[in-house]
């Protein structure tokens, strides 16, 4: 008999890459999607294309509690994913309210649903980098404090301890991912790193000609996406439920990625790039580096996608998406206009 898995968050980069994992490791997947995503199958579900024959999506909300546990008792899941939340860290400054709502109570609903209608499920919450924030050390490990500075941050704590606490109070099998930045070519236009690629893939096919950029001095450790939901599951696969820190252990900072983004191309990015003062956060968190030697010891997860290679992948796909190739860039200065 076939595991069962249920994601949320199954139509984003992560749920798509895990939907994919799973199915190729014999499971049977499920997801949970808002109503509107079934009803625009086309834009919502892209990701899931090449898959989508071979799940069963659910439509459920996750500010309604009973539309969570009626899924979660439909599929009895012997696995469950925590992916979905409103993630986009800038966003979250203009919408301190939505975020917070449905990221906390999303998490304590399917945990709740979880713990009624599927005990011996075991569960799985994204944690964030976001978490740490203001760090009071480099790099950070899972015994490093948390300060976030964003409502997304602090939403991402409050589900960790939420995670953590039906953990010791009701024993369930419940574990958080401490993931720091994982991207890839299903990375929404909205994050910085898919603004990047998207952008020299822009001005490559003459539909752009300056990129608007906020802080280029912010320091992340980015990794590739498809080799971050491995750890996901690597760590429901243990016999005790724990917290990991999953990151490469390298910071770049985003001038360094727009820089080997540009490079890629043979263009100086300085001829394209505007900073915009209004795209810097209220509240910076300047360097983010994870220690992912408890993951590594213990389910012998590392990454194996380096820096370059995933900037590559990800200008490549968006070239290939307008039609274009890094072959075909312009290498005149007069390209680019102030």
């Amino acid at each position: 008999m076939s595991r069962r898995a249920l994601i949320t968050g199954i139509t984003g980069q992560d749920g798509s890459y895990l939907a994919e994992l799973l199915l190729g490791k014999g499971y049977e997947v499920h997801g949970i999607v808002r109503r509107v995503a079934l009803e625009d199958p086309e834009n919502r579900l892209a990701r899931l294309a090449s898959v989508r024959d071979r799940i069963k999506l659910h439509a459920a909300s996750l500010e309604s509690y009973a539309s969570i546990y009626q899924a979660v008792a439909a599929v009895v899941p012997h696995e469950c994913y925590h992916l979905a939340a409103q993630s986009f860290v800038s966003y979250s400054f203009d919408d301190e309210f939505s975020t917070l709502n449905a990221n906390i109570n999303g998490t304590h609903f399917l945990l709740a649903a979880v713990k009624n209608a599927a005990p011996h499920c075991r569960f799985y919450f994204a944690g964030s980098s976001e978490m740490f924030g203001k760090a009071e050390q480099v790099p950070q490990s899972e015994r490093t404090p948390f300060h976030p500075r964003s409502s997304y941050g602090i939403s991402k704590v409050c589900g960790f301890e939420l995670t953590r606490n039906y953990r010791e109070a009701y024993q369930l099998h419940a574990s958080s991912g401490i993931l720091f930045n994982h991207e890839s070519p299903r990375r929404g236009f909205e994050f910085v790193t898919r603004k990047i690629t998207s952008g020299v893939a822009r001005i490559i096919a003459g539909k752009a000609k300056t990129l608007k950029l906020g802080n280029l001095e912010a320091k992340r450790d980015w990794g590739h996406a498809r080799e971050y939901v491995q750890a996901m599951w690597l760590m429901l696969q243990q016999p005790e439920p724990d917290d990991f820190v999953i990151a490469t252990g390298e910071t770049h900072t985003v001038q360094e990625f727009v820089e080997t983004a540009f490079g890629l191309a043979h263009l100086d990015y300085r001829e394209f790039v505007r900073t915009d003062p209004d795209l810097f956060r209220p509240a910076e968190v300047n360097i983010l580096l994870g220690d992912s030697t408890k993951a590594r010891t213990q389910f012998g997860w590392t990454h194996k996608t380096n820096f370059q290679e995933l900037v590559r992948e990800m200008v490549e796909s968006d070239c290939q998406r307008l039609g274009v190739s890094l072959d075909t860039a312009p290498r005149a200065s007069s390209f680019a206009q102030a």
